[in-house]
């Protein structure tokens, strides 16, 4: 248990993570004997060869799990560890229908830092080799302020989110192991295209961080939570769920969140 990140009685990643995953679109494996290009805005690029529908090697390296799970024809979300680091993980979203991709790169600290989330992220554009390039980059984006919506994630898990901020989001659990529970924690989100978001988020009182692709207009999620056990153990968990939404605030003009 990491006791400076852990608030007495507060559910770990083991309590509610079970189960999570009903409501979740199903991976593929039609990504098996194909390989993947991308190069970053940063100026690095990776080369992904995925050998089966289960393992794929970065850049020549050692065979690695992952899954990918298509969200739209033209757009996956897709997610890997790394075996020399493990207290890394990436989720790179690929819109093959806009040449496009978003790398999202998740890290636990070796220790907590009071008053800061555990786990990191970092976010860097992309596009990918040998498709044509089409509109806008992923950059980040306010369009999901004053949203209030309801995610089902299976009939055990009903969580409402707020989004309060360009960097904050509010949470309660209504149905599941976190009932009555609740937080304002850091986010970011990210605008793929027209109600399609990379939405974040970094908890303060567990040592988790979550990369969620939000697929508005079908209202369906895809996500993966990345953290410490209760025990102190690395996990990555997919979650995903029905997007309800509640309704939108609107605030006055020059009175907006930060």
């Amino acid at each position: 248990m990491e006791e400076e990140t852990m608030s007495p009685g507060w559910k770990t990643m083991d309590d509610f993570a079970p189960g999570i995953a009903t409501n979740r679109l199903p991976a593929t494996d039609r990504l098996a004997g194909t390989a993947l290009r991308l190069a970053f805005a940063d100026g690095s690029a990776t080369r992904l060869d995925f050998r089966t529908g289960a393992e794929l090697s970065a850049d020549g390296g050692p065979a690695q799990p992952y899954e990918a799970v298509p969200v739209r024809e033209d757009l996956l979300f897709l997610g890997h560890g790394h075996p020399e680091e493990p207290r890394r993980h990436t989720v790179t979203v690929v819109h093959t229908g806009l040449g496009r991709a978003l790398r999202i790169t998740s890290t636990i600290a070796e220790e907590a830092v009071p008053g800061e989330p555990r786990v990191a992220q970092a976010f860097t554009p992309g596009t990918v080799e040998g498709t044509p390039v089409r509109g806008e980059p992923p950059a980040p984006t306010r369009e999901l302020i004053g949203r209030r919506a309801l995610y089902r994630y299976s009939p055990d898990h009903l969580y409402e989110h707020v989004y309060l901020s360009s960097t904050r989001y509010a949470w309660q659990c209504l149905v599941g192991a976190q009932r009555g529970h609740g937080d304002v924690d850091l986010a970011a989100t990210w605008k793929l295209a027209d109600d399609l978001y990379v939405f974040t988020f970094r908890e303060f009182r567990i040592p988790v961080a979550a990369t969620w692709l939000y697929d508005w207009a079908a209202r369906r999620t895809v996500g993966t939570f990345f953290g410490l056990s209760g025990a102190g153990e690395i996990h990555a968990s997919p979650g995903g769920a029905h997007i309800e939404p509640l309704g939108t605030v609107t605030y006055p003009p020059g009175e907006e969140p930060a």
